[in-house]
């Protein structure tokens, strides 16, 4: 079996390896609408030698609603079934079958579900094709990404939050799938700030080719064998002028009389949407930039007008540093951290920036959020009823014989303890030191829980014992509380009492 791309729809795009195998192939098969009429076929049309078998393999549904008991995939993936054993009889018989693929037959096509169901079986082999994104940035004769740009390709049924998302993190964007969701692609254009930059390309590479901006397409008339292009802005001439402006010594932002802005150093609460405060989310709705590590960057929703700018997990300082030049270019913007950005987040990151001299004028504001431990312990009960301490294992910033010290005094002073970055993939001992310090204060039978991913899908709560803790299964995705002496397991959960005995 061979999947052949027959490229966007010029037949002069067809590769030779592919003519040459459509020519002698015994079975060819291709996939159309429930319409019966196959774009693929119709490309490669001068190429099918008479004596071929042809299967059609004609979609039974495309969109809209079905009776059946799994719903539209239940009707696909049994479509998908019937069309391999179809091929199967034919290959079983040693006849060579060529799948005819439009574009690339690996770039959302058709034929990866036969291939999946068939290439076990029985020998197959891929011949790539021109794309239609290819073609479509040919049409526009406009380059579409340099140097170190990124191109995202999108399809055009991702939810509207989820595509102005993506749209606004990335340099360079196609978007496919259009038809009867270019309204929806229309608006998180807008909502992304590229509706300006955007292109519509129809039917790329054929007679009835058109290509136009997007904000002056009919939104009725759109196809489904159409795309966007959002060609990545040129930065080669204005990317040298923005590093000297922001970096260079003594800067004051970019022109005598600019108003300085604002930074918000704000927490968006351990995961779930209803764990963000009001204020934090007022907050958000008005700045005009959004800065963090990538993965909080990613749940603040899109929006016009908003910039997005995403980093790493270990340059905390040199983001901060970027917020504050944005605020002295006169731009308001928020600093975003998982929990509380004031518990082992940006808040602390963004004062340290703050104390070069260039950035005294600067408002910052630090909105709080709910932490993880907060969390944790709302789940488990109360845990933290009376006074508690809260600790990073992370010896990134600090040495661990400051940790082992600070771990001790918790364990002789007999607080409750809220553990942060308990383990990860390079630190899997300190956990279990840890728990060897604790137990020189505390009895083995001292309540632990464990609790990942709260808020989150897959949230998992522990409750065992200081002596039964495995520190084998704690990761990074979890917060660890350790009760102190008082700290009592009940038929309603962990809790700590509020008042502790006058020693003897």
């Amino acid at each position: 079996m061979y999947g052949v791309g027959v490229g966007p729809g010029d037949p002069e795009l067809i590769t030779v390896k592919a003519a040459k195998l459509i020519a002698a192939a015994d079975v060819i098969a291709y996939h159309s609408g429930t319409h019966g009429r196959s774009i693929a076929r119709s490309v490669a049309d001068n190429l099918v030698p008479d004596t071929a078998i042809e299967e059609l393999l004609a979609y039974p549904v495309t969109t809209g609603s079905t009776d059946h008991p799994l719903g539209y995939y239940g009707v696909i993936s049994d479509f998908y079934d019937a069309s391999a054993d179809r091929l199967a009889e034919h290959l079983t018989a040693g006849r060579t079958v060529v799948v005819l693929a439009e574009g690339d037959p690996l770039f959302y096509s058709s034929y990866m579900y036969l291939h999946d169901r068939l290439s076990g079986r029985f020998t197959a082999e891929i011949v790539p094709g021109v794309t239609s994104v290819s073609a479509a940035t040919a049409a526009l004769a406009t380059p579409v990404s340099r140097h170190e740009d990124v191109l995202t390709v999108l399809p055009g049924t991702l939810p509207l939050p989820e595509l102005a998302r993506r749209l606004a993190d990335t340099d360079a964007a196609a978007i496919m799938k259009l038809g009867r969701t270019f309204d929806t692609v229309r608006e998180a254009l807008r909502q992304a700030g590229r509706l300006d930059d955007a292109w519509y390309v129809e039917r790329a590479s054929t007679g009835d080719e058109h290509r136009r901006r997007v904000a002056e397409v009919e939104p009725g008339r759109v196809p489904y064998m159409s795309m966007i292009i959002v060609p990545g802005r040129d930065r080669r001439s204005d990317s040298a002028d923005r590093h000297r402006s922001l970096d260079r010594p003594g800067y004051r932002g970019r022109a005598a009389g600019v108003t300085v802005g604002e930074v918000f150093v704000l927490g968006l609460g351990p995961g779930p949407d209803r764990w963000l405060t009001p204020e934090a989310t007022e907050i958000l709705d008005r700045v005009g930039h959004v800065v963090g590590y990538g993965p909080y960057v990613d749940r603040v929703p899109q929006r016009a007008g908003l910039e997005r700018h995403s980093s790493g997990n270990t340059v905390e300082v040199d983001r901060a540093g970027f917020a504050l030049q944005l605020a002295n270019q006169g731009e308001s913007v928020a600093v975003v951290s998982g929990g509380d950005a004031g518990v082992f987040g940006m808040a602390s990151a963004v004062y340290e920036a703050a104390e070069d001299p260039r950035f005294a004028a600067v408002p910052i504001t630090v909105v709080p959020g709910l932490t993880a431990a907060q969390a944790v312990a709302a789940r488990a009960g109360a845990p933290l009823g009376a006074d508690y301490a809260v600790v990073s294992l992370s010896d990134r910033l600090k040495p661990w014989s400051v940790i082992e010290k600070r771990l001790d005094a918790i364990g002789a002073a007999d607080l409750v303890l809220a553990i942060y970055n308990p383990a990860s993939r390079s630190r899997t001992t300190q956990l279990g030191q840890a728990q060897e310090i604790l137990l020189r204060h505390r009895s083995p039978h001292t309540p632990v829980i464990i609790g990942r991913d709260v808020g989150r899908d897959g949230e998992q709560l522990e409750v065992t014992t200081l002596g039964d803790l495995d520190p084998a299964t704690v990761d990074m995705k979890c917060l660890v509380i350790i009760g102190a002496t008082g700290t009592r397991l009940g038929p309603h959960g962990v809790w700590t009492p509020r008042f502790v005995p006058a020693e003897s």
